[in-house]
């Protein structure tokens, strides 16, 4: 399974960074990180525009998209396993996840997902959200080989 993490916001440096690449290491799951940033200063009706044409511009054809949003599905993390799971079954090898900047994401973008996710009713710092997502991922791996790392 090959996994593609679409964010807007650079996190080398950050101090969530650690969190992050701790959880990469883990994963047995090929896993590539795609950051883009537009550095100009634009009105946040504009910049999330200018996001969403790079969310979208590189998805792969054939891929699995799913969009990390508030409007999405909240799935508890045995939830998310079995989804993965399944649409692994049914031919998917690709996962792309994307997640949006601080003003979220277009209806363009959620529009294209085959899975609005929520990671709960809060919302979260889009760096958070990359760690926590990360986290879920390699819960889901251990939970499909039966790794006792997650506890009903």
């Amino acid at each position: 399974m090959r996994v593609i993490i679409r964010a807007i916001g650079k996190i080398k440096g950050d101090p969530l960074e650690g969190a992050l690449l701790t959880y990469q290491k883990r994963l047995r799951w090929e896993v590539s990180m795609q950051e883009g940033e537009i550095k100009q200063r634009l009105a946040p009706a504009v910049l999330q525009q200018e996001e969403a044409k790079w969310l979208l511009a590189g998805l792969p054809t054939g891929a699995y998209v799913i969009a990390l949003d508030e409007r999405g599905k909240g799935l508890s993390s045995p939830a998310f396993s079995a989804h993965l799971s399944q649409k692994q079954l049914e031919g998917f090898s690709q996962f792309v996840f994307i997640i949006g900047g601080a003003d979220g994401l277009t209806p363009e973008v959620r529009g294209r997902a085959d899975l609005l996710l929520s990671l709960g009713a809060m919302v979260w710092p889009h760096k958070l959200a990359r760690v926590m997502l990360m986290e879920q991922l390699y819960r889901a791996q251990q939970i499909q080989v039966g790794h006792p790392y997650h506890r009903d």
